[in-house]
């Protein structure tokens, strides 16, 4: 009895181990499922993570490349700037330099103008507009370069202003008023009675008694004559003058000069005006002016061109008539 007890004891206590046995090994066949499991999804979700990773690393690599990319266009366009930045800075310099260029030319065509003005035309007044818009013209310009030319130019100005109105105008106005004065001559030589003779102050208030070797033209055709070919040469002489011909001019002047003898008797008038038409012959018709000039020669020393030749008169002409 205590056998069979044992015995039970034992099939019980060895299905009781088996049992456990079974249960422990479905368990830890159930863990390792479940490890097995839960290791594939470990597996996977680091496949994704890798597979993530992977794109991130390209997508980093893609925005390294376009921030290159950027950089390289920033660069361009910085570089590109700078291009333009310097080429307006050339275009204005240029521009500045062909302003200052146009300026240069204005002053110095000006400046031909005011010689030109002097020397051809005898115009004072012409020239001193012309000094004057000159002188504007430069003044709005900063190179020290220019300094010489300004200095001159205001020296040339200063003795064309001393001038006055010119040689020219001068002999101009002297001729006109010689000519006005012609009117002004005495027809008869004045005598004092006391010295003639007693039958020529008798004979005096029906004849009229002259020197037998006078040149005065008597006869109205001749004196008509006379008096035209004095008019052609006081015309010729003005011609002349317009001209700054001053050749013909003093042989102008010359020969009306000589043709008042034949026109006039004798007398401290006629006399007089004779004289003075042989001062205005001699007279000039040009300023005699050093300075004149030199602000253009100034001028063309500093832009590099030749010096010009000074501006002269016309060649004279030959003069027209002869001595009367």
């Amino acid at each position: 009895m205590p056998l069979v007890v044992g015995l039970v004891l034992v099939a019980a206590v060895g299905a009781a181990g088996w049992y456990g046995w079974s249960q422990w090994q479905a368990w830890t066949t159930t863990q390792q499922d479940a490890a097995q499991q839960q290791l594939g999804a470990f597996e996977q979700r680091l496949d994704a993570l890798r597979r993530d990773q992977h794109a991130q690393l390209e997508r980093i690599q893609d925005a390294a490349a376009t921030n290159r990319v950027l950089r390289d266009e920033v660069l361009g366009l910085s570089q590109r700037g700078a291009l333009l930045e310097d080429s307006v800075a050339k275009l204005a310099d240029s521009t500045r330099q062909g302003a200052a260029a146009l300026r240069l030319d204005e002053a110095e065509l000006e400046l031909h103008l005011a010689t030109q003005r002097l020397s051809i035309a005898g115009d004072v007044p012409g020239a001193q507009r012309a000094y004057a818009l000159a002188a504007d013209t430069l003044h709005g310009l900063d190179d020290p370069r220019l300094l010489n030319v300004k200095q001159a130019l205001e020296q040339e100005r200063s003795a064309v202003a001393q001038v006055g109105d010119g040689p020219h105008a001068q002999a101009a106005a002297a001729l006109a008023k010689a000519a006005a004065a012609l009117a002004q001559l005495p027809q008869k030589a004045t005598t004092d009675d006391s010295t003639r003779p007693s039958w020529q102050r008798i004979l005096s208030p029906l004849i009229d008694v002259r020197p037998s070797g006078t040149r005065v033209a008597v006869a109205p055709a001749q004196r008509a004559a006379f008096e035209n070919a004095l008019q052609l040469e006081l015309t010729l002489a003005r011609g002349a003058l317009e001209r700054n011909d001053r050749v013909a001019y003093q042989g102008a002047v010359t020969r009306a000069a000589q043709w008042l003898p034949r026109l006039w008797p004798t007398s401290p008038q006629a006399s007089a005006l004779e004289k003075q038409f042989t001062q205005i012959a001699a007279m000039p018709l040009q300023p005699d002016l050093p300075e004149l000039g030199s602000s253009l020669r100034a001028l063309q020393a500093v832009r590099g061109k030749p010096a010009s030749a000074p501006a002269l008169p016309p060649a004279p002409s030959t003069p027209p008539g002869g001595t009367p």
